[in-house]
């Protein structure tokens, strides 16, 4: 199997890891990784590494993302979205006055904000993840953490109907929005506190993931759709798998230099090679033939490289 990046339009339902399992079947090897989870409700982009691919995924866990999803306005959940219990429902007595409202909701929401990660998120506290800790019913406090929200569009509004489990119907007011956000920050903390800010409180009902750094859904493959492919190559785990090339996927999350022969040489057996004065901890080092050789920290006198591939 070549060595490569796969970009994957991940199904609902499917964990990132059910992925990666799958992934591993069908191209025949243990080497694959993922750049960022994707929670089971969500789909979308879902950028995989196959064998020395797996190199260059923590140089793409750190880029912004971009998510189309639907946050409803009125009920708020244990998880912050449609999988948890709801935890308290006020609905929307007047959806035209809260659709109103709505621009200086998400102004507050948009630029650098301080945000406080969903208490099931995959942060460590203590050495446990917090989903585990919420979800044995401890109590959970996460620190505040800085964050970038570039892009917050307002969609399409839909005043919807939920049913208690008591009868009572209550209604609620489902919002699209389109998002542009960098790593690390939490959609559904997004929708938790626009609707606390408006006071009804709010959760993601839907969410679909359209771009990681310049990855987006026009080079995503299914599932389904990467399965055929393979049965109709040589064979699963042989063949039919469309990867980018490493030198492709570099040159789409980093900046580049292109170095000689003889540099690439060095680089490959991890020697330093004198700077070229890029002034960035993360650079793509092209040899001649086009192969990525290594990924140079250009920050210092001399290039060091930080992660080596070979010449080839």
């Amino acid at each position: 199997m070549a060595d490569g990046l796969l970009i994957v339009d991940k199904p609902a339902g499917w964990t990132s890891h059910d992925v990666v399992a799958r992934l591993r079947r069908l191209c025949g090897t243990r080497r694959v990784g993922h750049a960022g989870t994707l929670d089971p409700m969500a789909t979308g982009v879902l950028v995989l590494g196959v064998g020395s691919g797996t190199k260059l995924l923590t140089f793409l866990v750190g880029t912004d993302k971009s998510y189309a999803a639907t946050i409803r306005l009125g009920q708020a959940t244990v998880t912050d979205d449609a999988e948890g219990e709801a935890t308290a429902t006020t609905g929307v007595a007047d959806p035209v006055a809260l659709q109103a409202g709505l621009p200086a909701a998400v102004a507050r929401l948009t630029g650098d904000i301080a945000q406080v990660p969903s208490s099931v998120s995959a942060i460590k506290v203590g050495g446990v993840r917090s989903y585990t800790r919420a979800r044995r019913g401890d109590a959970v406090d996460l620190p505040a953490r800085p964050v970038r929200v570039s892009r917050f569009d307002i969609g399409a509004a839909r005043p919807a109907t939920v049913v208690l489990e008591d009868g009572r119907q209550v209604g609620v007011l489902d919002v699209d929005v389109e998002v542009e956000v960098s790593s690390g920050t939490y959609v559904r903390a997004l929708a938790r506190d626009l609707g606390s800010g408006l006071g009804v409180g709010g959760h993601l009902t839907a969410l679909r993931r359209t771009r990681v750094g310049r990855f987006g859904l026009d080079s995503a493959v299914r599932l389904d759709e990467l399965a055929r492919q393979v049965a109709d190559g040589a064979g699963e785990g042989d063949g039919g798998i469309p990867l980018l090339p490493l030198a492709e996927g570099a040159r789409a999350c980093l900046p580049v230099r292109a170095v000689s022969t003889e540099e690439a040489g060095r680089l490959a057996h991890g020697a330093r090679v004198p700077s070229a004065q890029l002034r960035a901890t993360a650079v793509a080092a092209i040899d001649p033939a086009g192969r990525l050789v290594a990924i140079l920290d250009e920050s210092g006198p001399t290039a060091r490289p930080k992660v080596v591939f070979g010449a080839g």
